[in-house]
């Protein structure tokens, strides 16, 4: 009985490289996700407040959303080349300043800074009619 090894050849990935591109900030009272994307809205990174080890009421300080930016940012740097920005901010929360700077500090160039947070049109249900 003969042996026989057989090797198999591994194709290398080649890595898809995202020059530009969109950043998804949502910032509530509670938290804040930073999502980075292709400019088709494909995501390549996100980090939240949450995920970088912030519990409690400092998910949703200025400081916990430039850790979590700072933190999304490199992933996407490193693995895309990230470098230019679209920004879409949503929600009115402490980290929507914060995260942008900490773009600006990682060197990923903003071209645009749009708020996209949802504006209420129609209201709340009224009250019943009071019977007496």
């Amino acid at each position: 009985m003969a042996t026989t090894t057989t090797t198999t050849v591994k194709k290398k990935k080649n890595k898809r490289q995202v020059s530009a591109g969109q950043v998804h900030v949502q910032a509530t009272f509670n938290n804040t996700i930073i999502t980075f994307t292709d400019s088709a809205g494909g995501a390549l990174a996100a980090c939240s407040a949450g995920a970088c080890g912030f519990r409690g009421s400092k998910k949703g300080t200025a400081y916990a959303a430039q850790v979590a930016a700072e933190k999304a940012g490199q992933t996407a740097k490193q693995q895309y080349g990230f470098a230019k920005a679209d920004v879409f901010v949503k929600g009115v929360g402490m980290g929507r300043d914060a995260a942008i700077r900490a773009l600006a500090t990682l060197g990923i160039q903003v071209e645009s800074i749009k708020d996209v947070t949802g504006v209420p049109h129609g209201g709340v249900r009224p009250k019943k009619a009071r019977r007496v």
